[in-house]
């Protein structure tokens, strides 16, 4: 039964002594009114109206009732205009600093056909935590292992030349003895500053024999890049930023690398209802097709 709605009917009718004047008050059709308010008389097991007379007049049981009646639907009011308030209220979400603007626009638009306000802040892992930390948001697209994510996007490098191969291994860096200038390197963009890429890349170095060197951390997107562009570096992306930088872009041929985000909010509440409603639209802006279905 729909107690707040017989509730409703009840305190209508109840207080104007009309069943006519009280269905309308209550926005119902009489028989509506009738059919709630007997509906409500056999839950609590006893009359709210006298039934031997044609004037709508309150048993004692009903009028012992009614001021409680009318005490639940000031509760129900007040919790759907809390509810109201609270879905107005923005979403600051922290995102990785790296998707386009336009990306993040389409991000911000579609969440607000789902009924969800988006305040985005990009910033890189470190900076995500530390926003989330000090609650300056509600929720953060956290950088985590593949194994953990609900979105994932494969790495790979990319330079300015086509390679004329399918995969990079390492191993083709080394540099030889007849090697003239500085070997290649390849270049950690901030995203990728973290331990479940960085380490795994850099026991790849270490194992295909390339110098310690060669695998450098840049402080920006744009210093790392620019190094691919000018030079024979390297730079380990997303195919999605490969393609925005005019970089041929390959997987790697030693070890699949993945960048994995999961949604993590600020009040240490359940993140799922959030990520499953954003889900789709947080995939394609963060440039993956293929990322996870959430469980």
């Amino acid at each position: 039964m729909d107690l707040v709605g017989a509730c409703r009917a009840f305190v209508g009718v109840g207080t104007r002594e009309s069943f006519t004047v009280g269905a309308a008050a209550a926005g119902l059709s009489q028989p509506v009114a009738s059919r709630r308010i007997a509906a409500l008389e056999k839950h609590l097991g006893q009359p709210l109206f006298e039934r031997a007379t044609r004037r709508t007049e309150l048993t004692a049981f009903g009028r012992d009732l009614l001021p409680a009646a009318r005490r639940l639907l000031e509760a129900a009011d007040a919790l759907e205009h809390e509810a109201r308030i609270a879905g107005l209220r923005p979403w600051r979400l922290a995102v990785p600093a790296i998707p386009p603007t336009l990306a993040l626009a389409r991000l911000v638009a579609d969440a607000r056909e789902l009924g969800i306000t988006l305040e985005v802040h990009p910033a890189d892992p470190a900076g995500r935590t530390e926003l989330l930390r000090t609650q300056q948001v509600r929720a953060a697209l956290q950088a985590v292992p593949p194994d953990e994510a609900a979105w994932t996007l494969p790495l790979g490098l990319a330079g300015h030349h086509d390679p004329g191969i399918r995969r990079v291994h390492l191993d083709t860096l080394r540099p030889g003895r007849g090697t003239t200038g500085p070997p290649r390197r390849i270049w950690l963009q901030p995203e990728d500053d973290v331990p479940h890429v960085r380490d795994p890349l850099t026991r790849l170095r270490d194992a295909a024999g390339l110098l310690p060197a060669q695998l450098a951390a840049a402080p920006d997107l744009a210093t790392a890049a620019a190094e691919a562009l000018d030079s024979g570096d390297l730079l380990l992306c997303s195919p999605a930023q490969a393609r925005e930088l005019g970089l041929d872009w390959r997987p790697l041929g030693d070890h699949p690398l993945a960048r994995g985000y999961a949604l993590t909010t600020a009040d240490h509440g359940n993140p799922r209802p959030l990520q499953t409603r954003l889900y789709d639209i947080i995939a394609r802006c963060l440039g993956t097709a293929s990322a996870r279905e959430p469980a």
